[in-house]
């Protein structure tokens, strides 16, 4: 299991270790739908429970892609799936 980290004042804890989904839909060329999936579900195994996605990723195709690996996986591990918008601030995970 990874380490734990608290994410904002709502009590949430997410995995110290987060998988940035963003090249998994845009910016990086075509993606590849099951190798992303693969990767997700292998870093749901591995204890990551902080993917990180946005609406501006695809038009929201990263978010639908991240919905389609998950679907069957959810409450797994404590998973949790961090979104940012472009409103959002950042956090520094310290």
């Amino acid at each position: 299991m990874l380490p734990q980290r608290k994410l904002g004042t709502q009590g949430l804890k997410v995995s110290a270790l987060g998988l940035g989904c963003m090249g998994m839909s845009e910016f990086y060329g075509a993606g590849d739908e099951q190798e992303s999936i693969a990767t997700i579900h292998r870093s749901i195994e591995l204890g990551c429970t902080f993917l990180d996605t946005a609406d501006m990723y695809g038009s929201g195709k990263n978010e639908e892609l991240v919905g389609r690996a998950i679907k069957d996986r959810r409450g797994c591990a404590g998973h949790q799936i961090r979104q940012r918008s472009r409103t959002q601030r950042r956090i520094s995970g310290r």
